[in-house]
């Protein structure tokens, strides 16, 4: 008997094709949820696209599901967990929309320069408003880029071509990687801030970058600036934005992506100077037949038992390693995202060092858990475990990995080092205990012993006396509790660093005025 594929937001007919002449394949359009709860169960795998939800719910009923193919890149529509949990392999099409969004900003930002939408639907209201729509050119404005990966770097191509200057910001890219296309590397946001004419966004939704642009850093930004934004919603706050615009600190915005989709409802819609689409960015013949391909190929390899090339939760992996190197997946993300939060400037290489008893074992899944916090942060990839390396390669970041038996004081030690042009920093931790519980044990060859949290606060200053008692002040009035306070230094009187770990989360605002409070400047916030 032929195994059963359901097909719920549709697919391209050469991948329809490809799939049939092995599988029996269902296309069931706009399924409601809880028609898809009940349809699940007869199938060993589905297709989709953004609109259908793979909730922990739906998963639950999946009984014989073996695979969800995502026919695109952005997989936030699954609860990769909850298939994880069932065993069931999610993949997706890296890649396959990239030229189409990039093509789609650069539209938009065409569309908006020259006020085409308004002049098309007054021209066919029978007006000839020539005067009312008059535009700008592109060529030699600035064009600033957040988020350097794969869609970024097209479209900083197609800007080039079109005489543009270009900008660029993206931490964990390499400078080979700007210097290739000949354009400015930002070391900072506010650097691009002050120079773009038009800012394009081009990163991922996650927890650094929801409500990333909002009224203070609109204020940042170069009087007049025009927004696009084809990668994610959330990313904008939209009443923010329009605000902005009616103030006039923007002079517009094009946005395919908005905070709730379908979108029937913005403040931004009630606005001239905007332009809006319903996420059209993949929506091309090529990029929908090339995800459709890739998404039949993907889905027929594991529905035939072989490995997945764009599996987003299930990289191959025997018992045995998995057993040695599994007590230490929590330490790594741990450390990747302590990393992220820490470090400064742009990133050019990472050596990752494992030593002690886990160095005898394939330690590739540990290092690539670590790159993904890492470069999850920026890239509009759905960075995994899987696919982390080849987006590591295509950013251009030199990645080394070293190993040795040999080790003083721990079982074992996992170290982290980043350097850029103008910073770096290392990081180093352990697991303790039966429980195999993370630790940071050094920040820059700081002594450290720290048990990660949810929220914690790093702070550098001189070690005079009196500087502890002045941090407690400082967040006893702001009413934070700390929970537990780690120092370490080098020399006395010399610089130290301090560790904690608090009950509630430190907001922006609430930093700022704990340095106004006790005169600390050098201070990191770091939530996982």
């Amino acid at each position: 008997m032929k195994k059963k594929i359901i097909v719920t937001d549709g697919i391209s007919e050469n991948a329809k094709k490809m799939l049939e002449e092995k599988y029996a394949v269902d296309i069931k359009k706009g399924l409601p949820a809880e028609e898809l709860k009940k349809e699940i169960k007869n199938y060993n795998a589905i297709i989709i696209r953004s609109a259908t939800k793979m909730t922990s719910e739906i998963i639950e009923y999946a009984g014989n599901l073996e695979v969800i193919g995502r026919a695109g890149v952005g997989v936030d529509n699954v609860d990769v967990k909850s298939a994880t949990k069932k065993g069931i392999v999610v993949v997706n099409a890296p890649g396959s929309n990239s030229v189409s969004v990039a093509e789609h900003a650069i539209g938009l930002m065409l569309s908006l320069a020259r006020k085409i939408p308004e002049a098309d639907y007054s021209t066919k209201a029978g007006k000839w408003e020539k005067s009312k729509f008059k535009g700008i050119e592109i060529e030699g404005k600035t064009l600033g880029i957040v988020g350097f990966g794969k869609i970024g770097y097209l479209v900083a191509k197609k800007a080039v071509g079109l005489g543009m200057k270009v900008i660029a910001y993206d931490p964990f890219t390499a400078e080979e990687r700007f210097s290739s296309l000949g354009i400015e590397r930002a070391a900072k946001l506010d650097d691009l801030y002050r120079s773009a004419d038009f800012i394009t966004i081009h990163l991922p939704k996650n927890k650094d970058t929801l409500g990333l642009f909002n009224k203070n850093e609109f204020r940042k930004m170069k009087k007049g600036v025009i927004i696009i934004n084809s990668a994610r919603g959330g990313i904008i706050v939209e009443k923010d934005l329009a605000e902005a615009i009616k103030e006039g600190v923007v002079g517009g915005a094009a946005l395919d992506v908005f905070e709730s989709e379908p979108c029937q409802s913005s403040p931004l819609f009630e606005l001239d100077r905007v332009v809006c689409t319903p996420h059209l960015g993949a929506s091309t013949d090529e990029a929908q037949d090339r995800a459709g391909t890739i998404i039949a190929e993907q889905v027929d390899m594991v529905l035939s038992g072989k490995p997945a090339t764009f599996a987003v939760n299930f990289p191959a992996v025997s018992v045995e390693l998995m057993e040695a190197i599994s007590p230490f997946f929590e330490l790594c993300e741990n450390m990747g995202s302590l990393f992220t939060g820490l470090f400064e400037g742009s990133l050019e290489s990472i050596e990752i060092g494992y030593y002690g008893k886990i160095a005898e074992y394939d330690v590739k899944i540990l290092t690539n858990m670590i790159l993904v916090k890492i470069l999850g942060r920026y890239s509009t990839e759905s960075t995994n475990v899987v696919n982390v390396g080849i987006i590591a390669e295509e950013t251009g970041l030199r990645i080394k990995e070293t190993k040795s038996g040999q080790v003083q004081d721990y079982v074992n030690l996992i170290t982290l080092s980043g350097k850029g042009r103008e910073s770096e920093l290392s990081i180093s931790g352990t697991v303790t205990g039966v429980r195999n519980k993370p630790r940071f044990i050094s920040i820059d060859k700081f002594a450290i012993d720290m048990v990660p949290s949810k929220y914690m606060v790093f702070i550098r200053y001189e070690d005079i006396p009196g500087q502890i008692g002045k941090i407690g002040t400082g967040f006893g009035k702001l009413g934070i509790n700390i929970a537990a306070m780690h120092v370490g230094r080098k020399k006395v009187g010399g610089e130290a660093v301090m560790g904690l770990n608090i009950d509630t989360e430190l907001t922006e605002e609430m930093t700022e005025k704990f340095k106004k409070l006790t005169g600390f400047k050098n201070i990191k916030v770091v939530n996982l």
